[in-house]
């Protein structure tokens, strides 16, 4: 059943989501975009994915927790969700007008390779896989989990046709340089 803090988790998510949202109207012109299935095709695994996290979701399939965190042990997991998404909103601040929802390339779009892209190629889904496995251990439930993954497979899916579509629009000698560098989605891993 969802009760706070569980609801906290959600309101985070949703007070996240009205920034983002926001913070869209700020970018550069969009020079050129991938027009094909393949470059949306990770939609549909996020959006159930992030279906199947809500508290709600589990009220309305009337799913007990796996296991209970306990109001303290949810309490940190909602300060680790805020901290991912501090860290996206880092990120997002450091590229710029290069940012985009979609993926694209922006009027004079180059490589950065500096701040939170120096420890990964794509931080923000970084961090919000991290927020979304804080979500999932605080809600405790099956939906939870299944919709951690999805929305994991959904960003992994996004990263790759981005970088794709990148490593044709851009330098590709500077993007395949920094794609040697710098890991994809987790620190300290094997590149590539």
């Amino acid at each position: 059943m969802a009760t706070w803090p569980t609801e906290l988790l959600a309101v985070i998510w949703i007070g996240w989501l009205v920034s983002w949202t926001v913070g869209s109207f700020w970018s550069a012109r969009t020079e050129n975009r991938p027009v094909t299935w393949r470059a949306r095709v990770h939609r549909l695994p996020i959006i159930i994915g992030g279906l199947l996290l809500t508290p709600w979701t589990a009220q309305l399939l009337a799913e007990r927790p796996l296991w209970n965190p306990g109001k303290g042990g949810t309490y940190a997991l909602a300060v680790f969700l805020v901290a991912g998404l501090l860290f996206t909103w880092w990120a997002r601040i450091h590229l710029g007008r290069f940012w985009s929802n979609e993926i694209t390339r922006k009027a004079g779009h180059r490589v950065i390779d500096t701040g939170p892209y120096g420890s990964v190629r794509h931080p923000i889904y970084t961090a919000l896989i991290a927020a979304t496995f804080a979500t999932r251990a605080a809600v405790g439930t099956a939906a939870a989990i299944l919709g951690a993954v999805l929305i994991t497979f959904g960003l992994s899916v996004k990263a790759r046709a981005e970088e794709n579509f990148l490593s044709s629009e851009l330098d590709p000698s500077a993007y395949d340089s920094y794609r040697r560098r710098v890991p994809m989605l987790i620190p300290f891993l094997p590149r590539g």
